[in-house]
């Protein structure tokens, strides 16, 4: 029975080992992708539960390959505090992504987005000054607005825009702007059709645009909201699975213990 609980937790561990090696390459992904890149939001968490995972894995590889009990006694405890945690981080992703979606304002599928369908954590976490100028620099960095296609005003409609690109490269549709291009919109005599203040934000400077606009910050915010839902998905999956874990190590070390099957120390030569 020991024999069989080890081999057991060492087939686990090596699928806890490429887990987490899946998990440090998506937040590598996610660290080259244009506009993940400018979102730490997602990367971190899953840097960490990489981290997690494969210090994990090393050590219950060799409490149960090597037979060290000391080993297999961190290993567990590691497993716990990774339990409590990924229930703790899940509950928190939930709520902080659960207030409204974003609106539709628009029946040419271009969205605009509104702070206020976001929670306040979202808000003040990412939107506050020093978050904001980094995420700003970075897209203007990416030249995210310079990748969509310049053409007529029905092919721009066309086009599959990302709700990052429609926030936070065009002016909001209710504001009645006049297209010239992709990043070029023209006021009317009349003035914006609505006042509103991302209306006035708007600017033709490349490097300026609606990234100062509400519709901008909200479009990201809904990015990684979308991500965070994801990666709730993600950490209820690892869950499940390192319970199991848990549970099969538990078994292992008592069938072990029982039987002598571990050392105290490592023996002498």
């Amino acid at each position: 029975m020991a024999k069989i609980s080890n081999g057991i937790i060492t087939g686990l561990n090596v699928v806890t080992l490429l887990l987490a090696l899946s998990a440090i390459g998506f937040s590598l992904y996610f660290h080259v992708n244009s506009e993940s890149a400018c979102q730490r939001i997602l990367k971190m968490p899953l840097l960490l539960l990489g981290i997690a995972l494969l210090v994990v894995s090393v050590s219950g590889l060799l409490g149960s390959c090597c037979r060290i009990s000391v080993f297999m006694w961190f290993y567990l405890l590691v497993l716990f505090l990774l339990i409590v945690g990924l229930i703790v981080f899940t509950i928190f992703t939930i709520i902080v992504t659960n207030k409204g979606v974003g609106r539709v304002l628009s029946n040419r599928g271009v969205g605009d987005h509104k702070l206020g369908d976001y929670s306040r954590w979202m808000q003040k976490y990412v939107i506050n000054a020093e978050n904001w100028d980094e995420i700003k620099s970075c897209l203007v960095g990416v030249r995210l607005c310079q990748s969509i296609e310049a053409g007529k005003e029905e092919e721009f409609y066309r086009q599959h825009l990302t709700p990052i690109q429609s926030g936070c490269c065009k002016p909001p549709n209710y504001c009645g702007f006049q297209f010239q291009n992709a990043t070029f919109w023209t006021v009317p005599k009349a003035g914006p059709a609505q006042p509103d203040p991302d209306c006035k934000a708007w600017s033709n400077v490349q490097t300026q645009l609606c990234f100062d606009c509400e519709s901008c910050k909200g479009a990201v915010l809904e990015n990684i909201k979308r991500e965070w839902r994801l990666l709730a998905i993600i950490n209820v999956c690892m869950l499940v699975f390192v319970t199991m874990v848990y549970s099969v190590g538990c078994c292992a070390l008592r069938n072990n213990k029982s039987n002598g099957g571990y050392w105290k120390h490592r023996p002498g030569p």
